[in-house]
């Protein structure tokens, strides 16, 4: 093989020019190996990871220097910063030895809350930790949101994750969807500025050396889902518009254009009912080259929602491809349609091999994967990860990521997104805030973190209040993967709302709901003292507002639905239609 013109290093050249020069020496297979990003894993102490059994992942060498892939998604959290910036330094080094040597681009699902599915968003203990999407759109503040993203940008280029699998602007207009804790809710407007400010904070005015690049999603849209049963499984594979609103679920991503985002995802499902064809989005050349490149005129990295080409096997289980509509065709014939479609990247896949094969038989030009790599590889010169950006500074990431300020910053926000639904005066004062020392009863608040507010007791009949923090209900799912997902009814069971009244008909009970999903509260109300809805929030951040520490400011993303009746006559592409809504969107009870 001829001497490599390493001239594409030269960072006085203009990107176009170094994205050509680097372009026009490399092979079929390193071309091929651009086109996919899956997860991968960190091996202990900061050591490369020889592979992940339970998500059957390959080695770190055997992706990089087998493969030839340079994409790839953080999966798991590491014990310590340290450990994850040596990690990525390691990777890097690792990719320096390639022909090429071109570098790494990791990308991350969130990881500044307190959702854990690896499907969705990584708990970790060493970054800061924020209130969830939604809660962040309880709040309502574009500036705090896009604060909130300037400290998550610098939290992950300090380990040298470069790419964010997110925002979310996806309107969550069916309740019963299991993805809504990522989005900023219901309202088309506040989801179109709070994700327009996400993006200004991870990627700045325009993306660079600094930047985290965004990759929005999931474009058209991934709310309006039948029944509310999500598209990663194929019961939930259609999205429908009886209400024929699929043009207002594009308004966000307008607003993500305009502020510049770097990428776009499709999402799983297929549009039934619609002018465009009934197939996964990631496969639909009508959507994401007619509509995507073509109206909008998008340029960026289009890359596909995780694992639509290969069938897999994860925790033991059978896990097919996500290739709704496409099913019949074989993993060959469903890469081109999603090239055909005008996709750039297959997520979740790590197959080249038949990429290259696809190529050599004649089913996919080389031209036509020079699309999309110049894509990527402009996108790697812009971040800086040919220069300056390559590496990270283990010192410097140890003092940035989980630092004091932006801790604080997370915490803060998880207090002001705490919403105050209901408040029963007694004797002429609210119920709430409780006044510190008194005797309380808690369930789903640890003891030790109640006992700084007051004395904790064991039984109810001892107590002065009670305080309860619950889940939103959800029906148990057998399969593995989809019990992480809370789907179905928003009806507490019977027995979970006996056990309520039994508590609050002994003392003043404060319920504390998680709103993953808007539950119905309706059998709650008449029964508690006080109810408040959060949306990602420590048991400190919920105790400090309980108890007067701070002022509720939280209002709903959502309407809270009366019924369940009127859930199932929602229309799912339709906003606020849920007939005689408990709460509506914007309730909120402040104590001034």
């Amino acid at each position: 093989m001829s001497t490599v013109d390493t001239s594409y290093l030269n960072r006085d050249l203009p990107v176009e020019e170094r994205v050509e020069k680097l372009l026009a020496q490399m092979t079929l297979q390193e071309k091929a190996g651009l086109l996919f990003q899956t997860m991968i894993s960190m091996g202990p102490d900061g050591q490369l990871s020889d592979g992940d059994s339970v998500f059957g992942l390959p080695s770190n060498k055997e992706y990089l220097t087998g493969r030839l892939m340079s994409h790839f998604n953080i999966l798991s959290a590491a014990p310590t910063v340290e450990a994850m910036a040596t990690w990525y330094n390691r990777l890097q080094e690792l990719a320096a030895t390639t022909r090429l040597g071109i570098p790494v681009t990791i990308s991350s699902d969130p990881r500044h809350s307190y959702t854990d599915n690896p499907l969705l968003g990584v708990a970790t203990s060493t970054f800061s930790l924020w209130p969830e999407p939604l809660g962040l759109a309880a709040i309502g503040d574009e500036k705090l949101v896009e604060t909130f993203g300037d400290i998550a940008r610098q939290e992950y280029t300090a380990v040298g994750i470069r790419v964010a699998l997110h925002p979310q602007v996806d309107l969550a207009t069916e309740p019963r969807w299991s993805r809504q804790l990522q989005t900023f809710g219901e309202d088309p407007h506040l989801s179109s500025r709070l994700g327009a400010a996400y993006i200004r904070g991870f990627q700045g005015a325009a993306l660079g050396a600094n930047s985290v690049a965004t990759m929005t999603k999931h474009f058209p849209g991934g709310g309006p889902q039948l029944d509310g049963e999500d598209a990663h499984f194929a019961h939930g594979r259609e999205q429908v518009y009886p209400g024929g609103q699929f043009e207002l679920h594009l308004k966000p991503f307008e607003a993500a254009f305009d502020a510049g985002t770097s990428q776009i995802m499709p999402y799983y499902g297929m549009p039934i009912g619609t002018e465009y064809e009934e197939v996964g989005f990631g496969f639909n050349k009508s959507v994401i080259t007619g509509l995507l490149r073509e109206r909008y005129g998008f340029d960026g990295i289009v890359c596909t929602d995780w694992g639509l080409i290969t069938d897999n096997e994860v925790f033991g289980e059978p896990f097919p491809a996500r290739a709704w509509g496409v099913e019949h065709l074989s993993p060959r014939e469903r890469m081109v349609k999603v090239l055909e479609a005008g996709v750039d990247q297959f997520g979740g896949e790590a197959n080249p091999e038949l990429l290259v094969d696809l190529v050599r038989n004649g089913d996919v030009s080389e031209a036509r994967l020079d699309i999309s790599a110049r894509r990527l590889l402009r996108e790697k010169f812009v971040l800086g990860l040919f220069d300056d950006q390559r590496y990270v500074d283990v010192a410097h990431a140890a003092s940035v990521v989980g630092s004091t300020e932006f801790v604080t910053a997370g915490e803060a926000a998880q207090r002001a997104s705490v919403t105050l639904l209901t408040n029963t005066v007694v004797k002429g004062h609210s119920i709430l805030p409780l006044g510190r020392g008194a005797k309380i009863y808690v369930e789903g608040v640890p003891a030790e973190v109640a006992n700084a507010y007051g004395s904790v007791v064991t039984d109810p009949q001892q107590a002065d209040v009670a305080i309860l923090r619950l889940q939103a209900p959800f029906e148990e799912r057998t399969a593995t993967f989809e019990s992480m997902f809370h789907a179905g009814s928003l009806d507490f069971p019977e027995d979970q709302l006996a056990h309520v009244r039994e508590i609050a008909a002994v003392i003043p009970t404060v319920v504390d709901v998680f709103l993953d999903r808007p539950a119905v509260l309706t059998p709650l109300v008449d029964h508690t003292a006080a109810i408040v809805g959060t949306f990602g929030a420590s048991p400190e951040a919920v105790l400090d507002v309980i108890f007067g520490a701070a002022e509720p400011q939280g209002n709903l993303p959502f309407d809270l639905p009366s019924s369940m009746e009127a859930v199932r006559g929602n229309r799912p592409d339709v906003p606020f239609d849920t007939a005689d809504p408990l709460f509506r969107f914007g309730h909120g009870l402040r104590y001034s």
